[in-house]
C-alpha cells in the first residue's frame, strides 16, 4: 500500500474515533459543561481569527494601478 493511501486511511479512522470520542464526552460524560464552552471557544476564535487575517490583509496590501480598471471615453 502506498503511503498515501496509508495516511489517507489514518487520517480518515483518526476523524471517526475523534468524532465519537467527542460525542461521548459532550453527551455522557461530567465534562459536557467544560467541552461544549471549549467547542464554542474555539469556533468563535476561528471565525474571528479568519476575518481578522481578512481586515489584516486588506490593510497591509498595496494597492497596484493594473487592478484598477479605468473607464475611458
Amino acid at each position: 500500500m502506498s503511503r498515501r493511501r496509508t495516511s489517507g486511511i489514518t487520517i480518515f479512522v483518526l476523524c471517526i474515533v475523534g468524532f465519537f470520542l467527542y460525542a461521548y464526552l459532550l453527551m455522557l460524560s461530567e465534562w459536557s459543561p467544560i467541552v461544549l464552552q471549549l467547542s464554542v471557544l474555539m469556533i468563535t476564535g476561528g471565525v474571528l481569527g479568519v476575518i481578522s487575517w481578512i481586515g489584516y490583509t486588506m490593510a497591509t496590501t498595496k494597492s497596484s494601478t493594473s487592478s484598477i480598471t479605468e473607464d475611458k471615453p
